[in-house]
């Protein structure tokens, strides 16, 4: 099956106290190339020393191997999910929470004030397609490629 996934970004931010590096690692092994992170230093509404940490994959394959990494649990929960998450410029978004990932747990983050890592995608549409039905053929096929890793 052809996938329409463009690219995927993943995205958090550490606090001038926090070690960026884990926060680093993290996004790294999300998009499976600690090359695809960058990590850059900047300052808060306020003042406070920050560093933006992101990670984009931008070849189809790899940014589907990427969102496989999440697991089927949290793609089935994505796919349940599609309307709300889905946009009408094709992008697709969703949080992992931050805390849970960095003990090893893949949840989706639940609205509110906890670390996150943000997610967007950009699912690739083309005249006579539907683009909600294209954003779910990408998240099924994450699916079956996490399940066929596990």
């Amino acid at each position: 099956m052809a996938v329409g996934l463009h690219h995927i970004t993943w995205r958090a931010t550490a606090s001038g106290v926090a070690d960026e590096t884990v926060v680093a690692d993290a996004i790294a092994w999300l998009v499976g190339d600690p090359e695809l992170v960058e990590i850059e230093p900047t300052t808060s509404y306020h003042g406070s020393k920050l560093h933006m940490v992101t990670g984009v994959c931008k070849k189809k394959a790899h940014s589907l191997k990427s969102l496989s990494r999440i697991g089927t649990e949290c793609l089935q929960s994505l796919l349940d999910e599609v309307e709300v998450r889905f946009d009408e410029s094709n992008n697709f978004y969703f949080r992992i929470d931050f805390d849970a990932f960095i003990n090893g747990e893949v949840l989706l983050a639940p609205v509110g004030h906890t670390p996150t890592i943000k997610c967007h995608m950009k699912i690739e549409v083309y005249p006579g397609q539907v683009a909600i039905e294209e954003c779910k053929n990408i998240l099924k096929a994450a699916f079956e490629k996490a399940k066929s890793e596990v």
